[in-house]
């Protein structure tokens, strides 16, 4: 299986990678899996310490499971052959991207409690399952679409923009608390920056005028809703 450069090389920054569930699996199923894979994806990866992403510590886990869960997501992106078309490349991305949101969005209605944070996470599920049905059927639709980047290439701009996506999401990554909604907050926001980021390069280098429509859709939504989780979590440090 062919992996895209941006992808491989964003994992190997030194990622903890999660056995993935698959995204259609409930919130306990999805709770429960945080084994490691025994190899990784690619031969480039051989040896790679994938014990830790971000700041969150390996152990910390089985303690988070919307850390699994996000986890989960990024191995199936990694996992994901690039055909070399940015508007098929994008939507598939997308889509892997929304179901992972969704499996979040369930896990905070199962184990939250703020009131808040449960109604964002009932929008959240709502816009991206009504997303999620219009990317697949633009992925189909594009699968025989003409390449039109250099998926290996790190220069390509295309696969530069996507590669820093999944580089910030990493980067970004807080380390669990024990309080789920606060897990949700902090996951949900670095998650949707990764998608506005991914949103903004279909902008960029996208010839599907309606995928291109879709992702400034989401670029207007999801940062009004970075907006409120971070105006959430700045009213409930107690919460850390």
């Amino acid at each position: 299986m062919k992996t895209s450069a941006f992808i491989l090389a964003a994992l190997c920054t030194g990622s903890l990678l999660v056995a993935g569930c698959n995204t259609d699996q409930s919130a306990d199923s999805t709770a429960t899996t945080t084994t490691a894979p025994e190899s990784a994806a690619s031969g480039d990866m051989a040896g790679e310490d994938h014990a830790a992403m971000g700041h969150a510590p390996a152990e910390a886990a089985g303690s988070s499971p919307q850390l699994a869960a996000m986890n989960a997501m990024m191995q199936k992106m990694h996992a994901m052959p690039m055909k070399g078309n940015t508007d098929h490349d994008f939507a598939h991305h997308m889509l892997e991207h929304h179901k992972g949101a969704v499996v979040m969005a369930d896990l905070q209605l199962r184990d939250g409690k703020d009131a808040t944070m449960r109604q964002l996470a009932e929008k959240i599920k709502a816009d991206q399952q009504r997303e999620i049905a219009a990317l697949e059927a633009a992925a189909t639709r594009l699968d025989n679409a003409p390449t039109n980047y250099q998926p290996n290439d790190p220069n390509d701009p295309f696969t530069s923009k996507m590669k820093a996506s999944m580089d910030g999401m990493m980067k970004n990554m807080p380390r669990p608390v024990a309080d789920p909604d606060m897990n949700f907050n902090m996951l949900m926001t670095v998650h949707h920056q990764s998608a506005v980021d991914m949103a903004k390069a279909e902008l960029a280098h996208g010839k599907d005028t309606k995928l291109k429509e879709m992702a400034q859709q989401m670029i207007d939504a999801q940062e009004k809703e970075i907006q409120q989780l971070k105006d959430w979590h700045n009213q409930n440090a107690d919460k850390m």
